[in-house]
């Protein structure tokens, strides 16, 4: 009755709030999720508060919790991770940013953050890397494409620091922000100098490049300039084997997720088809994760498109996209020696089209689990069960637990 495999299935940004959209009810709970149902009827549910109550979670803070690393000791910036994630191999001191490619128009006005959900961007990645050029600021850079929209960028050289702004404004209808220091300190002002030549170059670059005349020849719109932002100071962090005692891999198309997994020493499995959106091939995910569980201890596999839904405040397509979700994950019933947890990393209600401090719902599936009352998995009905309220940090204590890991505390 002890499990000697953990499954960590996060289903990002799940979690929300009543939406009009759906009478009054969350997308969860109003979608048909036999497997969900299943999975908590045979497991013991909470609420968890990824971070702590009344903490908006970004999705790399919170994973970071989910594994075990608290954030405010480890979380250095979003950047570093994005770019571990793009193939990036980022060692401690590098700078590093995520970027979205975006469009303006020829006034120069941002007309959409995400150039309309853009994907397959690497030709215009190629193009900024042979491009743009840096060494008379004595600086290097690596630029690599990740899922859809997103890209990563890191700089290497002598004095660069990581307190810097965004050109983002977060908003459309305007022009580009400069990115300035945040600091009085020289290395900073490097970094926003080299921030800003990139931008200003890879623009150039952008605005001819091929691939976006025929995006808009097709009435698509260009990728044609370059956001960044999420600056930070690669760190080290310990590796998730010496931390636990166990071996493990991440599966996820979102590129965040992969790097977090990678820098903390999980093996990255890609699986083709996945996208990271509602289009993504789960079959092929769940499948590339119960095979991962026949050669490692542990795996950790993230879905994302729910919460891409709710960044979109579509509701309905949110209820819609778990009951793919559900379908999808019935071969996870049939695992064995295995312990199940099912969670999400944070609320992202289609009502803000954020993420929210909202506590998510959680289960845990497994032999000796001590099963509680509850049957259907949403952010209410597990509310009342037998794990009660908890945070991210408590996770993998929990589940080393479960599976006869974890050390006494005292004689």
């Amino acid at each position: 009755m002890i499990a000697h495999k953990v499954l960590f299935l996060v289903l990002d940004g799940i979690s929300d709030r009543p939406c009009e959209a759906l009478n009054g009810r969350t997308p969860l709970a109003a979608a048909r999720t036999p497997v969900l149902d299943r999975i908590a009827a045979e497991g013991v549910c909470g609420i968890m508060d990824s971070i702590g109550p009344g903490i908006r979670p970004g999705s790399d803070t919170s994973h970071l919790a989910l594994l075990g690393y608290p954030p405010q000791e480890y979380y250095t910036g979003r950047g570093p991770l994005e770019a571990e994630g793009t193939g990036i191999h980022m060692t401690a001191g590098m700078i590093g940013f995520r970027c979205n490619f975006a469009t303006v128009d020829e006034n120069g006005r941002i007309t959409d953050r995400r150039a309309g959900r853009i994907s397959a961007t690497e030709p215009l990645a190629e193009a900024i890397r042979e491009g743009v050029d840096l060494s008379p600021l004595g600086l290097n850079f690596r630029f690599e494409s990740g899922a859809g929209h997103r890209a990563a960028l890191a700089l290497t050289g002598d004095g660069l620091g990581d307190k810097v702004s965004s050109n983002d404004p977060k908003k459309e209808g305007v022009p580009p922000l400069a990115v300035r220091p945040c600091t009085d300190d020289p290395a900073d002002a490097k970094t926003a100098e080299a921030c800003n030549e990139f931008i200003r170059q890879s623009a150039k670059i952008l605005a001819d490049h091929p691939e976006n005349r025929r995006r808009m020849e097709e009435g698509l719109l260009p990728g044609n300039l370059l956001l960044i932002r999420g600056a930070g100071k690669m760190g080290t962090l310990p590796q998730f084997s010496e931390r636990y005692g166990l071996s493990g891999s991440v599966i996820s198309a979102a590129t965040l997720i992969s790097g977090i997994g990678k820098v903390v020493g999980l093996e990255h499995i890609p699986v083709p088809g996945t996208t990271g959106s509602v289009d993504s091939d789960l079959d092929a995910k769940v499948k590339a994760a119960v095979r991962e569980l026949d050669r490692k201890e542990f795996v950790l596999m993230n879905i994302k498109g729910a919460d891409e839904a709710g960044h979109d405040g579509k509701g309905i397509q949110k209820r819609d996209f778990i009951e793919v979700i559900d379908t999808a994950l019935a071969p996870l019933l049939d695992l064995q020696d295995t312990l199940l947890v099912v969670c999400a990393d944070h609320s992202t209600p289609c009502s803000i089209k954020d993420h929210s401090a909202d506590p998510v719902p959680v289960v845990i599936r497994g032999p000796g689990v001590r099963v509680d009352r509850t049957v259907r998995f949403d952010e209410v009905s597990c509310a009342e069960g037998g794990l009660h309220r908890i945070r991210g940090c408590d996770l993998m204590p929990i589940a080393l637990d479960l599976i006869n890991k974890s050390h006494k505390y005292g004689a």
